[in-house]
């Protein structure tokens, strides 16, 4: 009934395109010759922040060791669950990727409506950086390393308040992560971004933050704010007179900042291979290099495998935060 209308030249055509669909999917997942038309980098969020100007370096060097184009496009909103849940949906062809960060995992695991699946529902395709955080304390607190703040924070119970760039996100459960390994009461206050967080500390309105060492450093370099640790369990070669948590007496500590790449579940394995390699050379490029050391981070790349391990040991190192505080995020 609906071809009624129709012309027979018309019904040929349409014909001969549906015969050329499949052997077009099977050229845009060559691997011999993908990318050939242009590769969407989903940042899942807004232009300016740390996470869009790394998808913006992932674009540019990409481009230039597979050729084509790669673009960014933003979608923010959720804490990062928007992208993540278009990216899921979208055909697994190679064209549509997905820059990872912490907030993948954290939200993921703290949100019972993220609307994604972080372990089963992406074709890992490789890392790309990490680095830690660093905890920061407003300068009229009497502390100077975080065996004081916990102390004082002890003695003090309900006291102190802690800004996060939002609830569920790695800022916040790096908190809950310290609130569960201390048994210590300290407020979260979330804000919509670790810069109006900073702001309300160097004013007072709160006593302590964590951020990334590039968001942090210039308020640190002027004595605007204290910085008391890294999250890590190594020293930052950015900030190296700060000491790690495990030196701080917190072993168990560990948290990294992380970025990585990934593509729609069933993305051929050929392609995913293709991109890893070009991750891993963008990695050991000199100006590269130097980006990253500017930006406090150190290259982690490594096989898709890898990636995939690493996703599922963060989930579920903050997934037990999570239950162990009883957090009812929404």
């Amino acid at each position: 009934m609906i071809f009624k209308n129709i012309s027979r030249r018309n019904l040929l055509s349409l014909a001969a395109a549906l015969l050329l669909m499949p052997q077009f999917s099977a050229q845009a997942q060559n691997p011999a010759t993908y990318p050939e038309r242009p590769v969407r980098i989903v940042v899942p969020f807004a232009p300016g922040a740390g996470t869009d100007a790394m998808g913006r370096l992932v674009a540019q060097k990409l481009a230039e060791l597979m050729g084509g184009s790669f673009v960014v496009e933003n979608r923010a909103g959720a804490s990062g669950a928007i992208g993540a849940q278009h990216v899921a949906q979208q055909a697994p062809d190679g064209y549509s990727l997905l820059l990872l960060a912490s907030p993948f995992t954290t939200v993921a695991a703290s949100l019972p409506s993220a609307g994604y699946d972080a372990l089963r529902g992406f074709a890992p395709v490789g890392l790309i950086a990490t680095g830690p955080l660093v905890w920061a304390a407003n300068t009229s607190l009497p502390v100077s390393n975080m065996k004081e703040m916990v102390e004082l924070a002890r003695q003090k119970p309900g006291v102190l308040n802690y800004g996060s760039a939002g609830a569920g996100g790695v800022n916040h459960l790096v908190l809950e992560q310290l609130k569960a390994s201390t048994a210590t009461n300290i407020v979260h206050v979330p804000y919509k971004g670790v810069a109006p967080a900073t702001l309300d500390m160097i004013a007072g309105q709160i006593q302590l933050v964590t951020g990334t060492i590039p968001a942090l450093l210039p308020f640190i370099k002027d004595g605007r704010v204290k910085a008391l640790a890294v999250t890590s369990a190594k020293r930052s070669s950015a900030l190296p007179e700060v000491p790690s948590m495990a030196e701080s007496g917190f072993a168990g500590i560990d948290v990294l900042n992380y970025f990585a790449i990934a593509a729609p579940l069933g993305t051929p394995a050929s392609v995913v291979d293709k991109l890893n390699a070009a991750l891993r050379k963008m990695v050991a490029m000199p100006d590269v290099l130097v980006r990253f050391k500017a930006d406090a981070v150190e290259p982690a790349v490594g096989t898709p495998a890898q990636l995939a391990a690493f996703i599922e040991a963060d989930y579920r190192a903050w997934a037990a935060v999570v239950k162990t505080q009883n957090l009812k995020i929404e």
